[in-house]
């Protein structure tokens, strides 16, 4: 006789000030994962997401003022491990996600503790920008996040094509890791990466489809990004130093 094996999921979602896209994206979801948990944290937005949030079936956590995505992905880890989930995926609140690319995203955790949803895959991983239907960067960022993936690359040993990307899952473990040490601070995807892997944990990638925003605009401004890719330069710097020093003890 078969045991039926039931895994329990949650998809938690970040958003500030995304009324606009997020009925269309809680909707999306119902339609395509309609036995997963909703989690909306809503980072002290102005503009009545955590009504939206409610209105479209979602559990909505809500942050009394704006601590940005770490705090508030930290907030839907917590939540989603004191309530005995197995496994979760991060999901954008603006529509770029697929949710056509769940099935992906979690047929990875068969062999992994964590899967990162790649916008570039292999055939992109070197220039993300080129190549027919590759997802399309500036110039200027382009030359970033190729810092950031050369940086990743001599500070774990491990090649990512997309430290960036915030389609992610992860397996309880990864979870009850990320509910107390999640990074709070704007780039908060490359330090994950870089936690997970000095943990331990299997990280893996998969390509995905991404989409245009739905809705609301961008969280982030030039000055706000250039401090922050100062800082997360910093850290990787400093546990390449790190990394490099224990080789040599070894």
């Amino acid at each position: 006789r078969r045991i039926l094996i039931i895994v329990r999921t949650a998809v938690i979602i970040p958003a500030f000030n995304e009324v606009d896209a997020l009925p269309a994206v809680l909707a999306d979801l119902a339609t395509h994962v309609p036995d997963h948990y909703v989690i909306v944290v809503d980072d002290g937005s102005t503009d009545g997401t955590h009504l939206a949030a409610v209105d479209g079936g979602a559990t909505c956590l809500r942050l009394p003022f704006n601590l940005g995505i770490g705090g508030a992905l930290r907030l839907g880890f917590r939540h989603a491990v004191r309530e005995g989930f197995d496994r979760a995926y991060q999901f954008d609140a603006d529509g770029q996600h697929d949710p056509s690319q769940i099935a992906t995203l979690l047929a990875g955790l068969e062999h992994a503790d964590m899967v990162v949803g790649t916008r570039f895959g292999a055939r992109g991983a070197d220039d993300p920008g080129s190549g027919e239907g590759a997802y399309r960067v500036g110039r200027g960022r382009n030359l970033a996040m190729g810092l950031l993936r050369w940086l990743v690359q001599r500070a774990t040993g491990r090649r990512f094509t997309d430290t960036s990307s915030g389609f992610r899952a992860l397996q309880r473990p990864v979870l009850e890791l990320f509910a107390t040490d999640y990074p709070v601070e704007y780039m908060d995807s490359v330090e994950a990466l870089l936690l997970a892997v000095r943990h331990g944990f299997t990280v893996i990638e998969v390509p995905v489809r991404m989409r245009e925003r739905r809705g609301g605009r961008p969280s982030n401004r030039n000055l706000r990004l250039a401090y922050h890719f100062v800082r997360v330069l910093i850290v990787l710097t400093s546990g390449l130093g790190r990394r490099n020093r224990l080789g040599a003890a070894a």
